[in-house]
C-alpha cells in the first residue's frame, strides 16, 4: 500500500509560479512510474507530465515548457514546477503512483489561476 498526499496549491495571477508536492509513504520511486494529472471543473481528468523510474520525463503539449516533474528521493517526494501560470490550468491536481498492476492517487490539491 502506497498513501500519496499533495500540496502547494492555492490561487495565482496569470504569469505566477506555483510548486506542488506530493510526498510518498514510502520509497517508491526506484519501481513506481509517477504521473501528475489534473481535473478542470466539468472536464475529464487529463495527463499533464510522467516521471519514469529511470528519470525520464514526459509532459502534455499544454504544458511543455512551462511545467517541470522532479524528484527527490531521500524525501520521498514528487514536484510539479508550474511556471507562466494560465486560467485554463486552472483544476484540482493529482499525483498517481504506477506500480504495473497496482495505482495509487493522491487526493488532490486546489489550482486557481485568476487576477
Amino acid at each position: 500500500q502506497v498513501q500519496l498526499v499533495e500540496s502547494g496549491g492555492g490561487l495565482v495571477q496569470p504569469g505566477g509560479s506555483l510548486r506542488l508536492s506530493c510526498a510518498a509513504s514510502r520509497n517508491i520511486f526506484s519501481i513506481y512510474i509517477m504521473d501528475w494529472y489534473r481535473q478542470a471543473p466539468g472536464k475529464q481528468r487529463e495527463w499533464v507530465a510522467t516521471l519514469t523510474n529511470s528519470g525520464t520525463t514526459n509532459y502534455a503539449a499544454s504544458v511543455k515548457g512551462r511545467f517541470t516533474i522532479s524528484r527527490d528521493n531521500a524525501k520521498n517526494t514528487m514536484y510539479l514546477q508550474m511556471n507562466s501560470l494560465r486560467p485554463e490550468d486552472t483544476a484540482v491536481y493529482y499525483c498517481k503512483a504506477n506500480g504495473g498492476m497496482m495505482a495509487y492517487w493522491g487526493q488532490g490539491t486546489q489550482v486557481t489561476v485568476s487576477s
